[in-house]
Order: C-alpha cells, then sequence, then structure tokens
C-alpha cells in the first residue's frame, strides 16, 4: 500500500492555486485536476461512488459495516494559497533532521532562529521546499492523510466503522470552499476539516469576521484658492483611520485578542478607498468593534458633510456556539491523541475554517491537525512522522467513533 508521503509528494505536484480575483467556481480550472486524480484514487481503492461535481468539488463515502453509529466525515481543501508561488514545487526531505537552519537554496534559508519551534522536530524526516515556493501541507497533507484512511478503511473490513463521507473542495484559501457545498449530499452527520498546523492541534473556535469597506469622496480645487473649499479625500481617510484603536492592530494582539486591520488604502484628492477586515472571537467585542468604525463614519459625516460611506458585510462566525452541543468530537480526539503519546493542543483559531462555515450550514465540524507548518510562504515544512501521526489519528477516530 502506498504511503501517506507517496501520496502527499504526487498531490504537491498539481498546481492548485485559487484566485481572489475570479468569480468562478473553482477560481480556477487546474484545480479539478487534481480533483479528477482523487476521484480516479478512489475509485481503483474500491471506492465506488467518488465523482466531482460541476463546481470541482470531490465527494466520496464508504458505506457503514455496523449498524447503528452516525456518519462520519473527513474534509481537506485542494487548493494553495496565493500568497506564494504554488507551481513547479520542488519537495525535499531532510533525513534525521538536526533541528538546525535549513539551507532550502543558494541565498534562502530556514532559520531555525526565525522559526524556533523547529528544534523540537530533531531526529524527524522534515519535508522542505526548495526556498521557491510554498510547499502545499496547507492543505495536501489533510489530503494525503484522509486518502491515506480511505485506502485502509477499503481494504480492512474488521475495522468497523459507520458510513465514512470524503470531501475535498476548491477555493478555501480565497474564502469560498463551502459556497458549493452539498452538506444534504455528502451525508455526514458530524465531520472534521483536515486542515490545521502543528501534530496535536484540534480547533473548535475561531474568529467572527466581517469585511469594511470605506470610500470617500472629496473636493478638488486649485490649491490656490483651496481654503476653506478643498476638502482631500486622502486625508480624510487618514482621520478616519486614526479614529480607530491602534492597540486593536493585529500586531498588537494575540490569543482572543480580535483587531480590526486596514488591508488596503488607494486614492487621490478625490477619492480614496479603503479596505479592512474586523475579527473578534467575542461576539460582543466583535459587535463593538463595528459599531466603533460606524461612529467614527458618523464623526467623519458630521465634520465634513456626507463625505464618507462605510459598508460592513459580515463574513463568518465562531463555531464554538455550535460545536460546545456536540463536544465528544473534542473531547474523544484528546483522549486518542494522549493514548498515541500526543499532547493535544486546544487553540483558537486567529482566523477562520470551512469548519466554521460547514457548522452554521447544520454540519458540526471542528478542526485537526495535518502536521505541518510555516504555510503559504517558501518555509513552509512538515515532518513526515507528523503526517504518519495524523494518520493513526484519523484510523482510531474511526474505530472509536460512535
Amino acid at each position: 500500500m502506498e504511503t501517506v508521503i507517496d501520496r502527499f509528494l504526487r498531490y504537491v505536484s498539481f498546481d492548485t492555486q485559487s484566485d481572489h480575483e475570479s468569480e468562478t467556481t473553482p477560481s480556477t480550472d487546474k484545480q479539478k485536476a487534481l480533483a479528477r486524480q482523487l476521484v480516479k484514487e478512489l475509485l481503483d481503492m474500491g471506492v465506488k461512488n467518488a465523482r466531482m461535481d460541476e463546481y470541482g468539488y470531490v465527494y466520496a463515502s464508504i458505506p457503514a459495516n455496523v449498524d447503528g453509529v452516525p456518519s462520519l466525515g473527513f474534509i481537506a481543501h485542494m487548493d494553495t494559497s496565493p500568497d506564494a508561488p504554488g507551481a513547479n514545487i520542488v519537495p525535499r526531505i531532510v533525513a534525521n533532521y538536526d533541528g538546525g537552519d535549513i539551507q532550502l537554496n543558494g541565498s534562502t534559508v530556514l532559520s531555525s532562529r526565525d522559526y524556533p519551534r523547529l528544534a523540537k522536530y530533531a531526529g524527524t524526516d522534515m519535508i522542505v521546499t526548495d526556498g521557491t515556493t510554498l510547499l502545499g501541507a496547507d492543505d495536501k497533507a489533510g489530503i494525503a492523510e484522509i486518502m491515506t484512511l480511505a485506502a485502509i478503511l477499503a481494504v480492512d473490513p474488521t475495522i468497523e466503522h459507520g458510513e465514512i463521507c470524503i470531501a475535498f473542495t476548491p477555493d478555501e484559501e480565497v474564502g469560498r470552499g463551502t459556497d458549493k457545498f452539498d452538506v444534504e449530499g455528502f451525508g455526514a452527520q458530524f465531520a472534521y476539516t483536515v486542515d490545521g498546523g502543528e501534530l496535536g492541534t484540534i480547533e473548535y473556535e475561531n474568529f467572527n469576521a466581517a469585511t469594511a469597506k470605506v470610500r470617500v469622496r472629496g473636493l478638488g480645487i486649485h490649491p490656490g484658492g483651496a481654503k476653506n473649499h478643498l476638502i482631500n479625500s486622502i486625508h480624510v481617510a487618514k482621520e478616519f483611520d486614526a479614529m480607530l484603536p491602534a492597540a486593536q492592530r493585529p500586531e498588537y494582539t494575540e490569543g482572543y485578542e480580535g483587531f480590526i486591520h486596514l488591508t488596503s488604502i488607494e486614492g487621490d484628492i478625490e477619492s480614496t478607498s479603503m479596505s479592512y477586515i474586523i475579527r473578534d472571537h467575542d461576539m460582543d467585542k466583535f459587535r463593538a468593534k463595528k459599531a466603533l468604525m460606524e461612529k467614527a463614519a458618523e464623526i467623519i459625516n458630521l465634520r465634513y458633510g456626507e463625505v464618507l460611506q462605510l459598508a460592513i458585510t459580515d463574513s463568518y462566525f465562531n463555531m464554538r456556539e455550535m460545536i460546545e452541543p456536540h463536544m465528544g468530537l473534542i473531547t474523544s480526539v484528546q483522549d486518542i491523541m494522549r493514548d498515541l503519546g500526543i499532547t493535544p493542543i486546544t487553540t483558537p483559531v486567529r482566523g477562520g475554517t470551512d469548519g466554521a462555515r460547514l457548522s452554521f450550514m447544520g454540519l458540526p465540524c471542528p478542526n485537526i491537525c495535518t502536521g505541518g507548518m510555516n504555510y503559504h510562504g517558501r518555509y513552509e515544512c512538515i515532518p513526515v512522522q507528523s503526517m504518519e501521526k495524523v494518520c493513526d489519528v484519523l484510523l482510531e477516530i474511526v474505530r472509536r467513533f460512535r
């Protein structure tokens, strides 16, 4: 049987970067190439109903071989981040890694000083990039781990389980991974996304999230006669931003602390546009951040007339409230990890997951680790042994799920 590493190295050879600007689903057609490969592999291993839908989503299920067990799903995403090059990936395995620096290429070093947590993986076999692309462990490691689980279940009828549902989604990295997800057709009552970080991580809390778009309309006039007439939209935009607390910027926050993050600004005297993202785990604090921005806009418009438009759109919400009635999904994985010699790490996600949106779509879906780290860039890496351990965790979840 193929190993999880064999699968992973094959999957990262597919360029599957998604595209923020595209309006299609999937956002890039090349994601379907990996989807077709996964369907073929599932069919070859005997998973008869593996299929890709018109939007590039892959679905499959392994029938139950015991009665009375709820259906359980495992989900990973096929796309890689647009934040770094994702084509022509050249992975390398550093055998018996010594915990120090890794020279990725002539000018690029994976530095143990910059990434001190690398030291705890001394003695493992570390998969790294060649320093020119991301690796794609986010989330092809999750795909490889789920596919390895499927291959085991397909040939070993002695492992008792309910129906096991599998899905691989496009466009998670551009925030659209669940836009066309068929929850009913997927068929699971509960699920896990396998899309986390270092070994041991399990997450069931994420940010409440919104986007804010600001448009400032200025009044241009020759500077020689500008007094009491000119309204410079750039200065007004800066004034609005200055009303937002500097301490609530992401560079000053951690853990459960939320933030208001200015992500772009573009303009001239007559028109300036700004984009923000708003994040907080606590719903009351989340609402307060949005109210603060609305108050700042009100003050600007009282001062200059109706020159500023603010549009806030909610994106997703903290899945904790949807998971808490089903905390066995968390405690059972924690117990499994301990039994396998893994220290469980339960942390809030300082971001969002497909599982968060799926949880609000009626499918409780916490997130568990793939084993990787330093995602979305050329310093991305993953230990072979961590991936193998995640496969053990997934198999044990299936064995114990009742």
